[in-house]
């Protein structure tokens, strides 16, 4: 496995939102976290990132520990992180948004070979290269937000909610560029609140409650599974 985490337990202080939280993501596989609203899903993929620490447990890049790590040494190591609601600099042109996707050193030798595979995955940002980030559409912005994080070379990429508030078509068009970089072997953690979406688009998936796993397995076996029922209908 690429990813390991295993253990993991996140808190705020004296205030504990995840709990023993165990995943695995391999190469080139794709893998929903799912849960309602309040479940630990984000402190879990900020805890794998770094943007929070985490209080107990390990997270492992090919067999590695990254806990010693600081956010940056782990972008450096293969992990990109897409933040909820894109994040990106609306200040600052689609181009400049993407090259600051290539800041590490490996990433800046291969930054015009990553602008045209970017360019390819999404052609609307080669249109709009020379326009402001602020001045695009939500979907727009989605497109941006991730080629940017393409654009550091990850092996695993982290997405928190990518299709929030998104228009059905672009929507599909962000799911064949999951595919496309499942194919070439990136691994893809992602949040997302469309159940019926996250499981028939992962292959394997994770379902959290109150900061505790409760259900996990391959995406279709989870689909008629009635604790995904329970967790998020209280049936």
């Amino acid at each position: 496995m690429l990813l390991e985490v295993e253990g993991l337990q996140v808190a705020y202080g004296d205030y504990q939102v995840v709990w023993d939280v165990s995943l695995t993501v391999g190469a080139g596989e794709t893998v929903a976290l799912l849960g309602p609203n309040g479940s630990g899903k984000s402190s879990v993929v900020n805890a794998i990132s770094g943007l929070v620490t985490a209080v107990g447990g390990d997270v492992r890049l090919d067999g590695e520990s990254l806990l010693a790590r600081p956010t940056h040494r782990r972008a450096e190591s293969g992990v990109a992180h897409v933040l909820e609601r894109r994040a990106v600099f609306p200040k600052l042109t689609v181009l400049e948004n993407l090259r600051l996707g290539a800041w590490h050193p490996r990433a800046r030798a291969a930054r015009a070979a990553s602008l045209e595979r970017v360019y390819g995955l999404f052609p609307k940002l080669r249109e709009r290269r020379g326009q402001l980030a602020g001045e695009m559409s939500g979907g727009e912005q989605q497109m941006l937000a991730l080629g940017r994080g393409l654009m550091s070379l990850p092996r695993l990429l982290i997405v928190d909610e990518p299709f929030l508030g998104l228009a059905p078509q672009v929507i599909g068009q962000l799911r064949e560029v999951f595919r496309t970089l499942s194919a070439e072997g990136v691994a893809i953690l992602f949040i997302e609140q469309n159940v019926t979406l996250s499981l028939t688009m992962s292959d394997r998936a994770y379902v959290l409650e109150s900061g505790r796993l409760v259900a996990s397995g391959p995406s279709p076996d989870l689909r008629d599974d009635p604790r995904i029922a329970r967790v998020f209908l209280g049936a």
